[in-house]
């Protein structure tokens, strides 16, 4: 078993303990918003001269893998592709995952308006592939790249465009079932709502989550989901309801250090047992030091705002200048999260 199959299984028996929390690198932008969203290079002097290369993209990807402290790094099939043929994942304990559906909503290239209207289903991965291999240039025959990968869908109170991701999400089961492929789910808040309260989406987007699984066999099912954080009312009716159906929180917007932080520390406390953060890792001034201190933060080590000043001496300490003055990476930016 990998230390991802060990956590859930403890998770699913009723044995949780914090150290079971599960941490993924989410560095699938290529799959979404594109070029840009890789991220620009950063100097110790805070300057960002230019975005990354691929290159720079997949070795930011090995030294995450390498520290071996993230559950899962999920990312395009071509970079898990390349990763699995560098051998980056060989004696860790990090579970690769393939972005595995790029509907329109996560379309956000620059001057493009793909994701102002209701989300339609697209996939670019073939699960096939993914799952038994291809020719690798290093060796004869197929290598497998992973068994495992995020499917994503958003519901808008749209009938026509949701009931169309409905179909598409069965048609993407009936793949996994042929291809022995398992996956967690992703849930997005409404991209381009009809007639939705901000007070009701949280709301809204629980009833379709359950509404949407309800018909699954055990078998069918997300390994675990993937869902905004609305607060914690939301997020704990949701995990009270079916202590089976494993929560998780992607992480949003990139925020202060302080909302990365608080952002694990709530969500662990209202019952999600995963976090998937992309951007707070992606653009932090040193990744693989906030991916130490989230594991912190998850474990009860070190409360959220210690854990800032924590990094910023860190920072220091390797001469590397922070975006934000320790005063003001210290406050919490997010709406949702103050509530908490």
């Amino acid at each position: 078993m990998t230390r991802l199959d060990e956590k859930l299984a403890r998770i699913r028996a009723g044995q949780y303990r914090r150290r079971d929390f599960i941490i993924a690198d989410a560095k699938d932008p290529d799959m979404g918003p594109g070029l840009h969203a890789i991220g620009p290079v950063r100097t110790p002097d805070g300057a960002t001269p230019r975005l990354r290369t691929r290159a720079e993209f997949l070795k930011a990807c090995t030294d995450i893998v390498k520290q071996d402290v993230v559950d899962i790094l999920l990312a395009s099939a071509s970079n898990i592709e390349a990763l699995v043929d560098e051998g980056a994942f060989a004696g860790t304990g990090v579970k690769p995952a393939i972005r595995a559906n790029d509907a329109t909503d996560v379309w956000r290239h620059r001057g493009a308006l793909h994701h102002e209207t209701p989300s339609r289903p697209f996939r670019t991965a073939s699960l096939a592939r993914v799952r038994h291999g291809a020719p690798t240039p290093q060796m004869s025959g197929r290598v497998a790249l992973t068994d495992l990968g995020l499917y994503s869908i958003t519901f808008n109170n749209v009938t026509d465009a949701d009931v169309a991701s409905l179909q598409a999400f069965e048609e993407f089961r009936a793949d996994c079932a042929a291809n022995d492929f398992k996956y967690f789910l992703e849930v997005f808040n409404p991209n381009a709502p009809h007639d939705l309260s901000t007070q009701d989406m949280p709301l809204y987007v629980n009833d379709c989550i359950v509404r949407c699984l309800a018909g699954l066999t055990r078998a069918e099912r997300p390994q675990f989901l993937k869902i905004p954080f609305n607060g914690p009312r939301a997020l704990a009716e949701l995990a009270e309801f079916d202590p089976s159906l494993v929560v998780g929180v992607l992480g949003g917007g990139a925020g202060t250090t302080r909302d990365c932080f608080e952002l694990i520390h709530q969500a662990e406390k209202y019952g999600a047992r995963v976090a998937l953060f992309g951007r707070k890792i992606n653009l932090a001034e040193s990744p693989l030091d906030v991916i130490r201190f989230m594991r912190a933060v998850a474990d009860g080590d070190i409360a959220p705002k210690e854990a800032v000043a924590a990094y910023h001496d860190t920072l220091g300490q390797a001469g590397i200048k922070p975006t934000r003055a320790l005063a003001a990476d210290s406050e919490i930016t997010e709406a949702v999260l103050k509530a908490g």
